[in-house]
This record gives C-alpha cells, sequence and structure tokens, in this order.
C-alpha cells in the first residue's frame, strides 16, 4: 500500500506554486488540487454577473448566490492536469486572465466565500494523498498538514514570470500592470481580516527568486522523501 501525506503550499502570487505542486503530484500519484483556481472561478462568476469590478463589490448579491455555484476539477488527459470547471462549464482559460487577477482578492477577502471554498478543499483531501497550493493551506485548511512549504521571490521577480506567461498566451498587457497586479494582490491577501497569507510556523520557507524549476522540484522532493520515511 503505496504512503499518503497532505502537502501544502502556500506563498504569494506567481512564485510558481502551482506548476511545483503539480509536478510533485505526478511523481508520487497524489491528487493535486489548485485552491487558487477555486477562488477565481468565484470571481469569474461574480464578474459575469456585474457583482465586481475594479470600483464596486456587490458583497450581498455574490453570498446569494455562492449556494447555487457548483465548482470541479475534471483531468485534462492530454495536458496532464485537471482543469477548473464551473457549472459544468470549463473556464480554465478564462479564469488565468489579467483582468479576473485584478479581482480576485477583493473577492477572496469575503468570508462566506472562504468558508465554501474551505469547506471544500477539505472534503477533497480527507483521505490523505494530496498536493494543494494556495494562501491559507498550511494555516486554514489543513493546518495539520505533514508537510508545509511557503513559497517566495521578489515582486519583479514575480511579475517578470507573470507577465512572460500572459505575453506567450497572447494577452496584451503591459510589464507595469503585471507588476502593479502583483504587489497590489500581496497587500490585499497579507492585509485581509479572514485567513490572510501568513506563514505557519512549521512550514518550511523556499525562496525561488533565483531558483529554477528543476532545483525546486529536487529540493521539494527531498523533503518529501525524507517525510514518508518518517510514516
Amino acid at each position: 500500500m503505496n504512503k499518503k501525506i497532505t502537502i501544502a503550499i502556500d506563498g504569494f502570487s506567481s512564485t510558481g506554486k502551482s506548476t511545483i505542486a503539480k509536478l510533485i503530484a505526478k511523481k508520487y500519484n497524489f491528487i493535486y488540487v489548485d485552491s487558487g483556481a477555486m477562488y477565481r472561478a468565484i470571481t469569474f462568476f461574480a464578474k459575469q454577473n456585474n457583482f465586481v469590478g475594479k470600483d464596486f463589490l456587490k458583497k450581498a448579491e455574490l453570498i446569494s448566490e455562492l449556494k447555487n455555484n457548483s465548482l470541479s476539477f475534471q483531468f485534462n488527459k492530454q495536458l496532464g492536469f485537471a482543469e477548473m470547471f464551473l457549472n459544468g462549464q470549463n473556464v480554465e482559460k478564462e479564469i488565468r486572465r489579467l483582468e479576473v487577477s485584478q479581482l480576485v482578492s477583493k473577492v477572496a477577502e469575503i468570508s462566506e466565500v472562504r468558508r465554501k471554498l474551505v469547506k471544500e478543499q477539505q472534503e477533497m483531501g480527507e483521505k490523505g494523498g494530496v498536493v494543494m497550493d494556495g494562501r491559507d493551506i498550511g494555516t486554514v485548511v489543513f493546518p495539520n498538514a505533514d508537510l508545509k512549504l511557503f513559497m517566495t521571490a521578489s515582486a519583479d521577480k514575480r511579475a517578470t514570470r507573470r507577465y512572460k506567461e500572459l505575453i506567450d498566451r497572447g494577452d496584451k498587457v503591459s510589464f507595469k500592470d503585471v507588476l502593479f497586479n502583483v504587489e497590489e494582490r500581496d497587500r490585499i491577501d497579507s492585509t485581509r481580516e479572514d485567513s490572510p497569507l501568513t506563514k505557519a510556523k512549521d512550514a518550511i520557507e523556499i525562496d525561488n527568486s533565483d531558483m529554477g524549476i528543476q532545483e525546486q522540484f529536487e529540493r521539494i522532493c527531498t523533503l518529501v522523501d525524507r517525510k514518508l520515511k518518517e510514516i
């Protein structure tokens, strides 16, 4: 019987949490859950229904509609990872756009949204064998996770990575806008009243400002292997 542990990966936006989490999940045959995609999906829904914009947030209207939204991940064999579905529709591409990124922290501040998604995330990981990344995984969702990681990097390095990703995808954005978005999300995520972004006391910090994916992957695999030997 394969050993199963729960791995929580938290950190700032654009630190490559999802990329590294997917690689780890694939290597150890664990389930990968992108908690950020869930918040992005709710934000996309709110934007589509005119509940949120750069200068407004119709909090009561969004909260009243939360119960009517279903979220699920469906594995795409061609891509090699699970995509986000909102009410039966694939919204993976839509939720990655800058206009959603600019609004997601505002929606994620709403306590009712966090309660709904945390409950669903905990249900996904109750059997173990899960790698989940986000902002409050090691502090709120899985406070007893077997391995907690906290990813960080300079804002400039993160904005450069995000800018390249968006440009390569064909989005028309400016580096200035991307950098502002990164810094603004840092501010909102770290100062919100409900489940702010903080490093869990027992989390291992990984600053990948000057670290490639392979180096990160190897370092984290060493930590995972060590943890698996302990159980």
